[in-house]
């Protein structure tokens, strides 16, 4: 075993030793077009016929897959038993059950990936969930599948060494292409131009995006931008006085960055304010947003430790903010980061019902979050930041090097 399926198989095994289930199965089938989010973490490259990989509460490990499957899953290491099949599935199937799961277990559990909350967490299709109840039928596991979420959730969630030595790579490049749009980034220049120059930067690099292309990086200039996830415009225009912002994600090796910066175009917005110099102060209404974000962003960094509930962290940040007389932003505070932008399990967000029980679950160390918020600024538009933490021992690390002042733009 070797690599991060090998990290992630032990940390697999240690999590399904402490479930209190007989066993955890991922069951997938045609993975080209992406299938269970989990199994990236499980094996490299793909499965074509019905699939079963499976973890004992004893620490085995056995891969039921389609003949033409089970070579390269043999040559990982990473599996004790590959099982191949050509017709069916679901004799090796039973027939590797009933071995593991021992006969005096009158109410077995076999824990599957599926989820109300957790989008990471909830891989198993429906067609595949009834087929999986089809092959159990008559038998003494009819009726014994329950959620794996809370296992498929902390192996996502819980990052191993490897993960995050990735993932702060991916920052590194990011921090990189934030230093070259500052150079870059001109007056006069469309929220467009600035989109495609970044995406130029990606693409001659070699990496990735942390999410859809289509609208990574997010770029704002301006109190008419398309705020959220927009798409930049070919006609909106960075001028003075403007706040330039920008939402970066890129994933490299596998991993994602997440990075909010702004920037404040100088000049004079109108007649009734003074032009804005690089050796003068921040104009009075940019400061007091500016102090009220980073605050906000210090004041969940604070209550962010394990065993915290995500919509503690939530309120700490969101209530400062409000005590500074901004309105609150209609999004969660921060969300986790790893092989995607948005990787799922606990949520640092308020109590509303669109975040099922995300909110209420705890911060575990080693998990890899985001801190973002922002405010609109009456005629220049939005500042918003967004940093990321490793979850430590005692609370946590801040991965990104935090924006504490607003430069101006050259």
């Amino acid at each position: 075993m070797h690599g991060i399926t090998a990290e992630k198989i032990r940390q697999a095994q240690a999590l399904v030793k402490d479930s209190g289930v007989d066993l955890w199965l991922t069951f997938v089938r045609e993975t080209s077009d992406g299938g269970d989010p989990v199994l990236p973490l499980l094996i490299e490259g793909g499965l074509t016929w019905q699939s079963a990989l499976i973890i004992a509460k004893t620490g085995e490990r056995v891969a039921i897959v389609g003949n033409y499957d089970a070579e390269p899953l043999e040559a990982s290491g990473d599996w004790d038993e590959v099982v191949p099949y050509d017709e069916g599935i679901r004799g090796p199937l039973l027939e590797t059950l009933e071995r593991l799961i021992p006969a005096e277990h009158s109410w077995p559990k076999i824990a599957v990936n599926f989820s109300t909350s957790d989008p990471k967490a909830d891989g198993l299709s429906h067609g595949m969930y009834l087929l999986l109840q089809e092959y159990l039928d008559e038998t003494r596991f009819e009726g014994r599948l329950v959620s794996g979420e809370d296992i498929a959730g902390a192996l996502r969630s819980q990052k191993t060494p490897t993960e995050i030595a990735r993932t702060r790579a991916a920052i590194a490049e990011t921090g990189r292409i934030f230093s070259e749009v500052r150079r870059h980034a001109k007056t006069g220049m469309t929220e467009r131009a600035l989109y495609d120059f970044i995406q130029r930067l990606i693409e001659e690099r070699g990496m990735g995006y942390a999410w859809d292309k289509h609208g990574d990086p997010i770029v704002n200039t301006g109190p008419d931008s398309m705020i959220g996830h927009g798409v930049p415009s070919a006609k909106i225009k960075i001028e003075p006085g403007h706040i330039l912002h920008i939402d970066l994600g890129v994933q490299k090796d596998g991993y994602c960055s997440d990075i909010q910066r702004c920037w404040l175009v100088p000049g004079a917005i109108d007649d009734s304010r003074l032009a804005i110099d690089d050796s003068e102060s921040l104009p009075e209404d940019v400061s007091r947003a500016f102090d009220a974000v980073t605050g906000a962003i210090s004041a969940g960094a604070e209550a962010l430790k394990p065993g915290a509930l995500g919509w503690r962290v939530d309120e700490a940040a969101r209530s400062f903010l409000k005590e500074t007389g901004f309105p609150e932003y209609r999004h969660a505070t921060g969300h986790q980061v790893g092989r995607t932008a948005h990787d799922g399990g606990a949520l640092l967000g308020p109590k509303w019902d669109r975040y099922g029980r995300t909110p209420y679950m705890k911060v575990q160390e080693n998990q890899v979050f985001t801190l973002e918020l922002g405010v609109m600024v009456e005629g220049r538009g939005y500042l918003g930041i967004e940093e990321m933490v490793l979850v430590t021992e005692d609370g946590c690390e801040w991965l990104t090097e935090r924006q504490l002042e607003l430069p101006v733009l050259d």
